[in-house]
């Protein structure tokens, strides 16, 4: 072309385009960089033939070779099916008291149970398993059971519910209300007494006395409780609804009584037993006893 020149500090041909004085000098690509450029053209029509590239109005060419990202997410999920088949079958083959002999298993087992924790259980025991004084529902990481806490019973406990209606194995207690039984005086007296039980505050010969005659009968003598009966443990620092002097008044008084519902016909049992060994592994879980001396006498769990 007419105006094509060498520009003389760098020695390169301009293409012979000018615009107010700046001129574009002519200055090939690198080679790498075409060749690169050109097998990713390669590479682009490869890929439209080999995999789906094209979308039409209710699908997507297929490609060459079939394969589609729904494709393989079904075969990585039926692998994981499989997988999860097999641990489910060796679950429901092993009772559940033997579980912690398979230390494998049990860890399976307690990794299925947590996915199951989050979706059924957080709403209430919240997602630590912390529980809510206020509401009533109990900490899953302390060592207090009010039925017992080794995996059989956990288990029994999750499958049948507490005060669950219609449920005729369901664990169920009753305090009755002390409304109207007690003087202001008497019922200050039995609540130094209860606290007085963990530590909380002196003796008091008074509250003893009405603990005694009252209380003991479920509660024991010096407020160990009673699992067979579902009555708490009163001489430890753990309280379901509180601990402070209003609070103990008030369970007292009218007492609350919660639910738990029972999950048998809500989840198979093999969930169940995957809940339970999360459950028992949260920091409180104790060992199961078998009693064995009469052969009429049957599993129970720790006193």
């Amino acid at each position: 072309m007419v105006n094509k020149r060498v520009d003389q500090p760098t020695g390169t041909e301009t293409v012979g385009h000018e615009w107010d004085g700046i001129e574009e000098l002519n200055t090939p690509l690198p080679r790498w960089w075409l060749w690169t450029f050109y097998l990713t053209i390669v590479f682009a029509i490869g890929y439209v033939i080999a995999f789906p590239a094209w979308p039409m109005i209710d699908r997507a060419t297929t490609g060459y070779l079939g394969w589609s990202s729904r494709g393989q997410l079904a075969e990585e999920m039926s692998v994981a099916d499989q997988a999860r088949a097999s641990v489910r079958e060796q679950l429901a083959q092993v009772p559940i008291e033997r579980l912690s002999d398979n230390s494998e298993l049990l860890q399976k087992a307690v990794a299925g149970g947590a996915a199951a924790f989050k979706v059924n259980c957080v709403q209430c025991h919240g997602s630590g398993a912390a529980g809510s004084h206020e509401l009533g529902y109990p900490n899953l990481n302390d060592d207090d059971w009010l039925w017992g806490g080794d995996l059989k019973t956990i288990e029994y406990t999750l499958t049948h519910g507490i005060r669950q209606p219609g449920d005729e194995g369901t664990r169920t207690s009753a305090m009755p209300p002390f409304a109207g039984a007690f003087n202001p005086q008497q019922l200050d007296a039995l609540v130094s007494h209860v606290l007085s039980l963990s530590g909380k505050e002196k003796p008091n010969a008074a509250g003893a006395s009405l603990f005694a005659d009252n209380c003991a009968a479920c509660h024991g003598a010096g407020g160990e409780g009673n699992r067979s009966l579902g009555a708490p443990r009163l001489n430890d620092a753990i309280w379901l609804r509180g601990s402070s002097r209003e609070a103990l008044k008030q369970q007292i008084l009218q007492p609350r009584m919660g639910v738990m519902p029972h999950w048998q016909g809500r989840l198979d049992p093999v969930t169940i037993k995957m809940l339970a060994a999360y459950v028992h592994s949260l920091g409180g879980g104790e060992d199961f006893v078998e009693v064995a001396a009469d052969p009429e006498v049957k599993v129970d769990e720790q006193p």
